[in-house]
């Protein structure tokens, strides 16, 4: 099962014991050697959506060094123009905000199996494309 990744729960991951975010950590700590897996994926917007501030606050902060192990652990996919195109299709259909769209446009086109985010307003079970998971759904 391959599984896609918003900013959001790779955010609430970064924090330890984190409600929202202990699930995911676990998930993404299952891969044992901290490389990409390729049942993990994710856009490459999530450099630049997770690390820009906390790299801005403090670059050798303990929360750039785990949001940047979480992010070694997917296979970060570029926004190719088909890529692009579909993220419109999507922005459109369900009125969704440009990084929103590239995110998800990027899950569909890895052909993810789900993608979890914890944004429920942006992100409902209707859409259509691909499986919508939230991260207290992840049952041990």
């Amino acid at each position: 099962m391959i599984t896609a990744f918003d900013a959001d729960v790779l955010i609430y991951a970064a924090i330890e014991g984190h409600a929202l975010g202990a699930p995911v950590a676990a998930f993404l700590g299952e891969s044992s050697t901290g490389s990409s897996t390729k049942d993990a994926v994710g856009s490459v917007l999530l450099l630049a959506e997770v690390l820009a501030k906390p790299l801005r606050d403090d670059p050798e902060s303990d929360e750039v060094a785990a949001l940047t192990g979480l992010l070694s652990r997917l296979d970060l996919r570029a926004l190719d123009p088909a890529t692009a195109r579909l993220s419109l299709a999507l922005a459109a259909s369900y009125g969704l905000r440009a990084a929103d769209a590239a995110h998800l446009a990027t899950a569909v086109a890895a052909g993810a199996d789900r993608f979890l985010t914890n944004n429920r307003q942006d992100f409902p079970k209707t859409i259509a494309e691909i499986d919508i998971v939230y991260p207290d759904e992840l049952a041990g």
